[in-house]
């Protein structure tokens, strides 16, 4: 296993869709992924914590004329993810490694327009609150990043997770544009996720787990 992550990482290291520590755009990326990465103005959507990068390839796929970047710490899951990208000859999706606490070094103001959240870490302990990707914290670093009207979704098997993200909505004067508690029973979920599913989504529905559900713009 840590021989295959070695590999994993030296492929990550010379592929051009990958912008990690050590690469030149890593440090000079923001503000210039229209010019210096994909090379045109199409808006642009985040996929964060994005694991293997199901939502940020199978969006890719759906459209040609928007540009997706997938952000995640793990360097072995972001392979899998640039490596189906190019096997699927997608030009217009990317993926950064770092940490998500740190995404306004790497995105300008008003430079995404729209963010998916994907399964994250629910963080259940009182202490770790303010690492929740919905945190009120980290709801006003996406308020630094994205235009006017921009979307931002959650997606989550954990209800505590999706209580806590309507709060921290409703602490922020934010009334969802659109919420459920179970995405597959209690409305027509197609036009929302695409048909997309995670490792993960599929494997909690497999447990009978109910998904959560939340849209929202800042």
């Amino acid at each position: 296993m840590a021989r295959q992550k070695l590999k994993r990482f030296a492929e990550n290291a010379i592929t051009e869709t990958v912008i990690e520590p050590g690469k030149e755009l890593f440090s000079s990326i923001k503000g210039n992924w229209s010019s210096d990465f994909f090379y045109n103005s199409n808006p642009i959507t985040l996929e964060l914590g994005c694991g293997y990068g199901e939502y940020s390839v199978g969006l890719a796929k759906l459209y040609p004329n928007k540009n997706f970047v997938g952000v995640d710490i793990k360097g072995s899951r972001i392979w899998q993810g640039s490596t189906l990208a190019r096997e699927n000859g997608l030009t217009n999706v990317g993926f950064l490694r770092t940490k998500i606490q740190n995404i306004e070094n790497f995105f300008a103001e008003d430079e995404v327009s729209e963010i998916w959240i994907t399964f994250p870490d629910p963080r259940p302990k009182n202490r770790d609150r303010r690492r929740r990707l919905t945190s009120p914290r980290m709801l006003e670093i996406y308020r630094k990043i994205i235009a006017a009207n921009g979307i931002i979704h959650l997606k989550t098997d954990s209800r505590e997770l999706m209580d806590y993200t309507l709060e921290s909505l409703f602490s922020l004067n934010i009334t969802p544009i659109q919420n459920t508690f179970d995405l597959y029973k209690e409305v027509n979920h197609q036009d929302i996720h695409y048909n997309i599913k995670t490792k993960y989504e599929n494997i909690y529905l497999a447990e009978n787990k109910p998904i959560n559900y939340v849209k929202f713009n800042l």
